[in-house]
């Protein structure tokens, strides 16, 4: 190709032209020099690092929630529902089923502090959910079933309390009616309510109404079938028709076989049948699950030791209370049921100093002393350890109450027999003072202040299933 020439540019304006490039590529140059050294010193980052911790959307945490209660773990599936919450705060269908989840996860607490604490969670949960938007259907049912079982959890303890939650919640499940005519989920929560309002008729109608709208509809989730199986279930529990409840209850376990909850309705009702093998079976699949989920759980420890102490197998029954103590080593409650085995086993000495614990609180030194030394609980040789308080923990005592008092009278009972009769007088009056129009307390007191005026001996321990409440364990 030749050369013409022609077209190039040789004038001094060009060569300006090409100056003024070359001082911006050298301006150019310095300034990513600079840049680089900056970035060196660590006093400016990199462009398209990756963010210190990935953004997961709420849909995800929904979804882990989801998974999480179906494998039985409900303290996983609330933080997941409570992390979704947080990124999706107006959603109210988010704090709806969190409460859904916390409400059922307060029948897994081993004391009733606990449970009230799981309750009032549910409460705060649902009202936010309600506060969003007080036309959902979905929020509103769920809050018939908060404001329901925070009603029972206060019965016998605080009647103003209990008869403003039953309100509340027959209230939701009204509105949740309304606003959705024919919610299977409102009514099964409502046939829950009528059952606390003492109308058990039309509970067993409105429960049998809502499984069979359940079962004949297929786009209603399979996961609330569980609540209403379970709350037919429960009807059929209260009007003492135990297996048609284990039944109602099995059908929960088939759509969902890991929630521990429904093991332990279903062991409680064989129980209560004298159906020990399959009671037993039951609770032990709780315990399983909760092996699996990793889950540090008390409460099916405490149904075992409960069935065998019905059965009057003392050493067993204490076995098993005593792995739900080393389980929670703080948890008064549970000193407290275990010096009531060991009371009916005769062995006197030895409840007191539990139910001790359980009324009047231990330091982690007593405890200590208790897991170590006087019950031989564990086996407290570990090199490691400093002393005896390492292995033991601090204890508050319970204070008297509807759930409690049997760790009160069992404990005078304990001191009248060791002829501690002063230290047990306190606590005589005590119980008059809260129920002195409880004939059963009544005769107790009058029993073991006759046994300190020497007029009688030491009575037998109670039959095992006397002054043993049923509950969920």
């Amino acid at each position: 190709m030749r050369l013409t020439g022609e077209g190039l540019t040789l004038s001094a304006r060009g060569r300006r032209t090409n100056l003024w490039r070359v001082l911006v590529l050298l301006a150019l140059i310095g300034g990513g020099i600079w840049l680089t050294r900056l970035v060196e010193a660590g006093q400016v980052e990199p462009l398209f690092l990756p963010t210190p911790t990935s953004t997961r959307p709420a849909a995800s945490f929904y979804d882990e929630a989801q998974v999480h209660f179906s494998a039985g773990d409900l303290g996983k599936a609330i933080e997941a529902y409570q992390a979704a919450a947080a990124l999706r705060p107006d959603d109210p269908r988010l704090w709806a089923e969190l409460a859904r989840v916390q409400t059922y996860f307060s029948s897994l607490q081993p004391n009733q502090e606990r449970r009230l604490a799981r309750l009032a969670e549910a409460r705060q949960s649902i009202e936010r959910a309600v506060e969003i938007n007080p036309d959902d259907p979905f929020a509103q049912a769920v809050r018939a079933l908060v404001y329901d079982w925070s009603a029972s959890a206060y019965a016998g303890d605080d009647r103003v309390l209990f008869d403003e939650y039953l309100r509340t919640a027959a209230d939701a499940a009204v509105t949740a009616e309304r606003l959705e005519p024919n919610n299977v989920l409102a009514q099964a929560y409502k046939a829950e309510v009528l059952l606390d309002q003492q109308n058990w008729a039309q509970a067993v109608d409105l429960a049998e109404r809502a499984v069979a709208q359940a079962e004949s509809d297929p786009t209603f989730p399979s996961a609330y079938k569980v609540d209403v199986h379970r709350v037919y279930a429960q009807v059929l529990e209260t009007g003492g028709a135990y297996n048609a409840a284990i039944q109602e209850y099995r059908k929960a376990v088939a759509i969902n076989p890991n929630l521990t909850f429904l093991y332990l309705k279903i062991g409680a009702n064989y129980r209560r049948l004298r159906d020990v093998d399959n009671a037993l079976e039951a609770f032990d699949t709780a315990v399983r699950i909760n092996e699996q989920n990793n889950v540090q759980d008390p409460i099916p420890y405490l149904a075992i030791g409960r069935t065998y102490l019905q059965e009057g197998e003392f050493f067993v029954a204490a076995r098993n209370v005593e792995r739900a103590v080393i389980v929670d080593p703080g948890n008064a409650e549970l000193w407290g049921f275990l010096g009531i085995v060991y009371y009916k086993a005769r062995n006197y000495e030895s409840a007191m100093d539990v139910l001790a614990c359980a009324v009047e609180g231990c330091s982690s030194l007593q405890t200590g002393e208790l897991f170590c030394e006087r019950l031989e609980i564990l086996f407290c040789n570990d090199p490691e350890q400093a002393s005896i308080a390492d292995y033991g923990t601090d204890v508050i005592g319970v204070s008297l109450g509807a759930g409690t008092v049997e760790y009160y009278y069992t404990y005078a009972s304990a001191l009248a027999f060791q002829k501690r009769c002063a230290d047990a007088e306190p606590y005589f009056q005590q119980l008059l003072a809260a129920y002195g129009d409880d004939p059963i307390v009544v005769g107790i007191v009058e029993e073991n202040r006759s046994i300190c005026a020497g007029d009688l001996l030491p009575p037998a321990p109670a039959t095992p299933a006397d002054s043993m409440p049923e509950t969920n364990s």
